[in-house]
């Protein structure tokens, strides 16, 4: 099939996206598929530049804010009547953050009628914005901390959730604008650090404990991971520099909490309305009682990155992987096509 790759996008995850589509598209055609590899914000991109971007890596700090300003994507949608786009009959999102996964992306691509990886534009929306997809994962009884939202004072912050406390931006992505406050010095200090996000700031209870991923692939779980990163919290530097985090998969726990987390994730995975894949993040305490933290939409996607690991762990290699997620957007489009017409 041929198969257009659409990377890069203008948010601080800018870097992430670029090293997971560049891996895409050379996995993609390692799977026997004609790949374009696009980044959103400059056009199609040369073997040279995709070679150059394999391998770069990500560094070990986000692109900065005046960077990122330069940037432009309002042509993202003009990009799909190109005429070397022409005959793609899959668009495979190897975006992460900003307008690339929040729905806003997945929305003009359906406007311009072309089929895509992933969630729509509901379902990266709801997962993206975490204080609406906490809502949404209690109602559908999967556990998850408790929090509040809004301007409350260090006090009120302190009596309803305690200390420690996790504080972090509604829709920020890779662990990125995420502070853990120890004290109410830190809280104190995080408060007025998160009034600069211009984002819905989330107070959160936390909760110590194993940290455990578990990917959804098609209608199914992969194997439940564990991360013990080298920070006290899984941080953009533990996730994205070698020898920063231990990434185990199979996870050493029970088959009974394996099972557990991967009811839970694919509660949450169709609870938030997401499709094809995703990735559900948990918290399992000292008294083995798990707690949702976040639902990912479009999760990394370097051969390095945990769905990638958990799939291995269940004996799909990268290749096949892309290419299976692939597919599945590729059965909706055949879906769409022989639906009967009024």
């Amino acid at each position: 099939m041929r198969v257009a790759v659409l990377m890069g996008g203008t948010s601080d995850e800018r870097d992430v996206s670029l090293s997971s589509g560049a891996e895409v598209a050379d996995a993609l055609r390692e799977a026997g598929h004609e790949v374009v590899a696009v980044d959103t914000t400059h056009g199609l991109l040369s073997r040279e530049e995709e070679a150059h971007l394999l391998s770069g890596g990500v560094d070990a700090a986000p692109p900065g804010a005046s960077d990122l300003a330069r940037l432009d994507e309002r042509h993202t949608v003009a990009l799909t009547r190109d005429p070397s786009l022409h005959d793609i009959e899959v668009f495979f999102l190897a975006l992460h953050g900003g307008s690339g996964e929040d729905g806003t992306l997945q929305a003009l691509l359906d406007a311009a009628r072309v089929t895509y990886t992933g969630s729509d534009r509901l379902g990266c929306s709801l997962a993206m914005d975490k204080e609406v997809s906490k809502r949404l994962l209690r109602d559908a009884g999967v556990p998850t901390p408790d929090w509040m939202t809004g301007q409350p004072s260090e006090a009120e912050v302190v009596e309803t959730l305690g200390l420690p406390v996790i504080v972090k931006a509604s829709s920020g992505g890779s662990s990125l604008r995420l502070i853990l406050a120890h004290d109410r010095a830190e809280l104190v200090g995080a408060i007025e650090e998160s009034r600069g996000w211009d984002d819905v700031v989330l107070f959160e209870r936390y909760h110590s404990g194993r940290e455990l991923t578990v990917a959804v692939l098609g209608a199914e779980t992969l194997p439940v991971g564990e991360i013990i990163p080298e920070h006290e919290i899984f941080d953009y530097e533990c996730k994205y520099q070698p020898d920063m985090a231990q990434e185990i998969f199979p996870a050493d726990i029970p088959e009974t909490l394996a099972k557990r987390l991967g009811e839970l994730a694919l509660t949450a995975h169709r609870a938030l309305r997401m499709r094809d894949y995703s990735r559900v993040d948990f918290i399992v305490d000292e008294d083995g009682q798990p707690w949702c933290l976040e639902a990912n939409a479009l999760p990394g996607m370097t051969a390095n990155s945990l769905l990638p690991k958990a799939a291995r762990a269940a004996g799909i290699e990268f290749p096949e992987l892309c290419d299976r997620i692939m597919l599945l957007a590729a059965a909706r489009k055949r879906a769409d096509r022989n639906l009967p017409t009024g």
